[in-house]
């Protein structure tokens, strides 16, 4: 009886023992690291992008857009060669024109000199042709244009930071054509079909040349007594920019850089100037100057102007006073010649 007991007892504990065992999960064996498996990712570090987990396809071309054809007006506009003659006769003659030599001035027959700032509307009627737009084998022909063609040939322009217009500080071709751009250049990707980066393009941000419409002329004004004449030589020509606010509103003009027109002769010989009445019949942009066919007003002169004052700062806002003033000066000038004559 007590055996039979015990035996009923053990064969109770091995039934509940193994009744447990079924109820509780297998243990699974440790598992190898396998090499170059790249399921396997570690805690502690974060998944890969798919950008990024290949890292042997090369990375996308940046491409620089440059605009092309068109009277957009950019900075960067390109003008597409004609293949055939665009013209009834062959005009030859343009290309091959260089402007004639100054005549020598000795300093010592430089009885009189004044030094005169001008400024140019083309606003205005008469200065329309500084903004013709018309597209031809060697680009633009705003004066803008013609002035940025200038600089790519190898005129030097300088810097006319801080009122700057002695010539001092010269710029590179790059710096000179920045200073028309608007902000740093946009960057946008590229997608193929399938959503993959193909290439980056690169636009710049570019002011139109129509808004440069306004021109400082540095000129000096000089009596040579050998001869008996009243010269008028440029020194210098500057485009301006008008700046504006984030909502628009106008700040000041900006002087962008100033180029040595001795040095622009030689470019400014070989572009013609609109007429409107004959278009056969175009003098150069050398004659231009040389002959005064423009309409200015006088900023700024070294006669009575002992502080160097332009004369916006001399009269502030008063703009007629500073009109009257600047035809005041010229008035100067031309009677002090008359007055080296005897009638």
């Amino acid at each position: 009886m007590k055996y039979t007991s015990f035996l009923l007892l053990v064969i109770l504990v091995l039934s509940f023992g193994a009744i447990n065992a079924q109820r509780r999960p297998a243990r699974r064996p440790a598992r190898r690291p396998a090499a170059n498996n790249a399921a396997t990712v570690p805690v502690s570090q974060p998944t890969p992008s798919p950008a990024s987990s290949n890292s042997n396809k090369p990375s996308a071309p940046y491409i620089t857009i440059a605009r092309s054809g068109g009277n957009g007006g950019g900075i960067n506009d390109t003008a597409k060669i004609s293949l055939r003659n665009d013209n009834i006769i062959t005009r030859n003659y343009v290309k091959d024109r260089t402007p004639l030599a100054y005549k020598n001035i000795r300093e010592d027959d430089a009885v009189y000199k004044q030094r005169i700032w001008r400024e140019i509307d083309a606003r205005e009627k008469e200065n329309l042709p500084f903004r013709y737009s018309l597209i031809e084998d060697n680009g633009s022909q705003r004066f803008i244009s013609i002035l940025l063609s200038a600089i790519r040939s190898g005129v030097t322009a300088f810097d006319a930071d801080f009122d700057d217009d002695r010539f001092t500080t010269p710029l590179t071709t790059e710096q000179a054509l920045g200073k028309l751009a608007a902000g740093k250049p946009d960057t946008s990707a590229v997608n193929d079909l399938d959503g993959n980066i193909i290439r980056y393009e690169i636009r710049s941000k570019e002011v139109m040349l129509d808004s440069v419409y306004k021109y400082r002329i540095k000129e000096e004004v000089v009596f040579d007594k050998e001869t008996s004449v009243l010269y008028t030589r440029i020194l210098g020509i500057a485009p301006e920019m008008p700046k504006y606010t984030s909502e628009g509103t106008f700040i000041s003009l900006q002087t962008l850089f100033w180029l040595y027109y001795p040095d622009l002769r030689t470019t400014l010989a070989k572009y013609e100037v609109y007429n409107p009445k004959n278009f056969g019949a175009r003098m150069s942009w050398e004659d231009l100057f040389e002959s005064r066919m423009f309409s200015s007003y006088i900023t700024k002169s070294t006669l009575d102007n002992p502080f160097d004052q332009s004369l916006k700062l001399k009269y502030g806002k008063n703009t007629l006073f500073a009109l009257l003033e600047g035809d005041a000066i010229r008035e100067k000038i031309f009677n002090y010649e008359q007055s080296l004559w005897s009638y």
